[in-house]
Formats: structure tokens, C-alpha cells, sequence
């Protein structure tokens, strides 16, 4: 570890906590530079470090580091997920699982790509057990979920968007 040096990750502005971890890389050697090693590497944080809320301890947020400032690592929005046990917690047995996604730009000029996921529910008052969705029926609840994505996204920047 003697020939590693330790450099600050710092979130973008927007978050309550903008120091967020430290990463490691090899020390400046000959024509290898050790800032040329970070630039381009993604790290990942869980949303509830960044926003001292529990309420949002479900999400992880992705930053690319896009520049270095003597030992501060400089990170800009990569992506956003659920963790896993998040996202199994929703799906259940008996209903069906519509994905979709879209390519939208924002109002700043960023093309962003959304994922999204929804289910199937059983009607109020319904008696048979399973709630599944025809090929049919997926189709158009997938274009309608595509259309909501692409004018709500549409309005927004980068920013509003995270």
C-alpha cells in the first residue's frame, strides 16, 4: 500500500452531504499519472449517505468522476438503481410484470435512458386469483408507460430529474 495514494470523492452540488468516500489508485509513476487513472471510473453510493434520510436507504446512485482537483475527485450523475432486495420485494406471484424503457432528452440536453417496471393488480371486488396481463394488453400498457416517461422527463433537467 505504500505506492497507493487516497483521493476524496465529491458528489455534485444538490446533496446535504457532498463528501461521500475516498478511493485508491496507483501513485504518479514515470509517464503513468495517477489523476489520468480516475478520470472515467464510476463509483457507487447509496442515496440515504447522500441525503442523511432513511427514507431513501432503497436507491443507489452512480457517479462517474469527471475531473480531480488536487486530492478531491469532481463526479457527475452516471445512474440511479434499486437495490436488489427492493426490487424483489415487489414482484409477486399471480400478476404480470410490464418493463419498459425510453430515450428521452431533457431540457438542459442530456439524453437520458429511463427504465421503468410495472405490475399487474387485481380489481376491487375481483374473484379469480391471478391478475395476468394478455400480450395484447402488455403492448399498450408498455406504449402508455412510454409516452408518461417521455413528456414528464421531457420538462425536466438533469438536476430535477435525480
Amino acid at each position: 500500500m505504500s505506492r497507493k495514494e487516497w483521493y476524496d470523492l465529491k458528489a455534485p452540488a444538490g446533496f446535504a452531504n457532498r463528501e461521500f468516500g475516498k478511493t485508491v489508485v496507483n501513485r504518479t509513476a514515470g509517464l503513468k499519472i495517477s489523476a489520468d487513472s480516475l478520470r472515467g471510473r464510476v463509483v457507487e453510493v447509496n442515496l440515504a449517505d447522500l441525503t442523511k434520510s432513511e427514507a431513501n436507504s432503497s436507491r443507489k446512485m452512480k457517479f462517474v468522476i469527471d475531473d480531480v482537483q488536487g486530492t478531491k475527485c469532481l463526479t457527475n450523475f452516471y445512474g440511479l438503481e434499486l437495490t436488489r432486495d427492493k426490487l424483489c420485494s415487489k414482484i409477486r406471484k399471480r400478476q404480470s410484470l410490464v418493463e419498459a424503457n425510453v430515450d428521452v432528452k431533457t431540457t438542459d440536453g442530456f439524453v437520458v435512458r429511463i427504465f421503468c417496471i410495472g405490475f399487474t393488480a387485481r380489481r376491487r371486488l375481483q374473484v379469480k386469483a391471478t391478475a395476468y396481463a394478455t400480450s395484447a394488453q402488455v403492448g399498450q400498457i408498455r406504449k402508455k408507460m412510454a409516452d408518461v416517461l417521455t413528456r414528464e422527463v421531457g420538462k425536466a433537467d438533469v438536476k430535477e430529474l435525480m
